[in-house]
């Protein structure tokens, strides 16, 4: 009795020790397919189209806009042409970005207004005057169609930024819409959910009556200006033919709509980050994704040898001050609104990274990450930043720490959002300048061009950004740490019969270091570090690399 005990140890024994190594060394064994582009693990470029890139000195004025405005807070050129020469250019490839967002684009007010600040236009596309026609400011239909084909040769994604909630403010140029159109009286006090969504977001912003389900004319300025362009009949036309396929009452909303998802049809951009999304009554988005899916649906029908991929439209609101950690509901206080839903959006803009960021160390910011995306999070995403267009307390004002910025948003479970200069330390600090002003300057490409120290910046997110879009398991994978000293862990990840593993080594020794990784390769196998550019082969269980860096990217060569 006792030798049949021993023997059914020794094979229980046996057998735990063979599950245990088919566990650690069988994970996933990385896929020589082509990589496919997932939006959860996306390297997405956010800029001001009128900050980033002149490539057009000839549109530089417009609608005689030449008053003297405050610091920063006028147009200065940028213009999509300007957007389109830094893709042929290979500057965003090099970047390792694979998706580009850009301010709106539409017609913007004709006058300038001041918030007390000084004159403001409305360089930064926020203010509508005209949904149907592009400002003159950033280009012509042509300019975006040739942005759209070359950002697509290169595997990048173009997304547009969809204004629903609101006009432009009224100024001398710019007559107010009918009081059937929008709202004026009632400025939100933000303490319930009435008064964050049924008000004008500040002083003489108008708000679009979202609500309203009533047939309402179009505006009177809108037939004038239409008209004096020669197109009324056109769009009349056009509108005609929407109202008719949907079904929808001629309400102020779905006339927006209407005019946001040409965009769609015509130029077959990719994705729509949706503005001010708390302020607006969530069904108006399910509305929104209904007619952005059947537009994506129709660009591909009517243009089969310009898809690029398989991907859904892609949709990514921003609810103001949404953090992760609230899962999927945000709450006003009075209401929990869960705006993660199918029939909406897949992805929220997280305004909690930065304050993560800068309370957690590596790992337990990647694991935070890693357990609430497979978590509460499962099947959607986050957009996740460490400054932007609007958040007056970004991760790093200063610009003192622009590795660490990049380690952290780079290599951070999410999809990642780049705003324009994180990469090159550009200023978010300006002398003269006040509130957001200061976050809305040039892009910085005379330093990126002569200033030693921005070009090794540079460098460290041109490899992390590129190593991010090689392998989708950095952004959609999960995290696992295999050593804390020194900080060595691994992602992966696999959708159909496609597979992805990499190892990551941070905060290293410089110079000679030994990385475990017999929990993911097994001996033999030759590895790359993308950082180094060296191979290395895995021996023992390990591998010695020797480089004067702190940090190891190593994937299957």
């Amino acid at each position: 009795m006792n030798k049949l005990i021993v023997f059914a140890i020794i094979l229980l024994t046996l057998s735990c020790k063979e599950h245990k190594k088919e566990a650690e060394v069988k994970l996933v064994e990385p896929s020589t397919e082509h990589t496919p582009f997932i939006w959860e693990a996306a390297n997405l470029y956010f800029l001001l189209t009128d900050r980033f890139n002149n490539g057009d000195t000839s549109n530089d004025i417009n609608f005689d806009r030449t008053r003297e405005t405050g610091i920063l807070r006028g147009f200065k050129g940028g213009d999509i042409k300007g957007i389109t020469q830094k893709v042929k250019e290979g500057y965003f490839s090099d970047l390792g970005i694979n998706a580009i967002w850009m301010t709106p684009i539409v017609e913007q007010i004709h006058g300038g207004t001041d918030e007390g600040t000084g004159v403001s236009y409305g360089f930064h596309g926020y203010w509508a005057k005209d949904w149907t026609k592009i400002d003159p400011n950033f280009g012509t239909k042509d300019d975006l169609h040739e942005l759209v084909k070359e950002a697509h040769a290169r595997g990048i994604r173009i997304v547009l930024d969809a204004v629903i909630n609101h006009t432009g403010p009224v100024t001398e140029k710019d007559p107010v819409w009918p009081d059937e159109w929008v709202r004026t009286d009632k400025q939100c006090t933000y303490d319930n959910y009435e008064n964050t969504v049924s008000c004008t977001l500040v002083a003489n912003l108008p708000d679009i009556r979202t609500e309203s389900n009533d047939n309402v004319d179009l505006p009177p300025q809108l037939v004038e200006k239409w008209k004096s362009e020669g197109r009324y009949e056109q769009e009349l036309e056009e509108l005609d033919a929407f109202f008719e396929r949907t079904g929808h009452p001629r309400a102020p909303r779905f006339y927006i709509m209407k005019w946001l998802t040409d965009y769609i049809t015509e130029f077959g951009v990719d994705g729509y980050r949706a503005d001010t999304v708390k302020h607006t009554e969530e069904y108006v988005w399910q509305e929104f994704k209904t007619e952005c899916d059947y537009a994506f649906a129709e660009y591909k029908k009517n243009n089969p040898d310009k898809i690029i991929d398989n991907n859904d439209f892609y949709l990514v609101g921003e609810v103001y001050n949404y953090g992760i950690s609230s899962g999927q509901f945000f709450d006003f206080g009075d209401n929990k609104v869960n705006y993660f839903d199918p029939a909406s959006f897949h992805s929220l803009i997280n305004f909690e990274f930065k304050w993560n960021s800068k309370e957690l160390d590596y790992e337990p910011l990647f694991k935070k990450y890693t357990e609430v995306l497979h978590g509460d999070l499962k099947d959607f995403g986050t957009l996740n930043y460490l400054s932007s267009h609007d958040d007056g307390s970004p991760f790093d004002a200063n610009r003192v720490k622009p590795y660490e910025t990049a380690n952290k948003l780079l290599l951070s479970p999410g999809t990642s959002q780049v705003y324009y200069g994180d990469e090159s330390a550009r200023q978010l600090v300006v002398k003269g300048a006040n509130g957001d002003a200061n976050l809305r300057s040039l892009m910085n490409w005379d330093s990126i061009a002569k200033n030693g120290r921005t070009k090794e910046v540079l460098n460290h997110w041109q490899t992390l950004g590129k190593f991010r879009e090689r392998h989708p398991s950095i952004g959609a994978g999960m995290h696992q740490m295999i050593t804390q000293q020194p900080y060595v862990f691994y992602r992966s990840f696999s959708k159909d019969n496609y597979k992805d593993l990499v190892v990551v080594g941070m905060n290293l020794e410089k110079g000679k270091k030994t990385l475990s990784v017999s929990r993911v390769f097994e001996d033999g196998v030759l590895l790359h570090d993308a950082y180094s550019n060296q191979d290395v082969m895995v021996e023992n269980g390990k591998v010695i690399i020797t480089s004067p860096y702190d940090i190891v990217l190593l994937e299957k060569k």
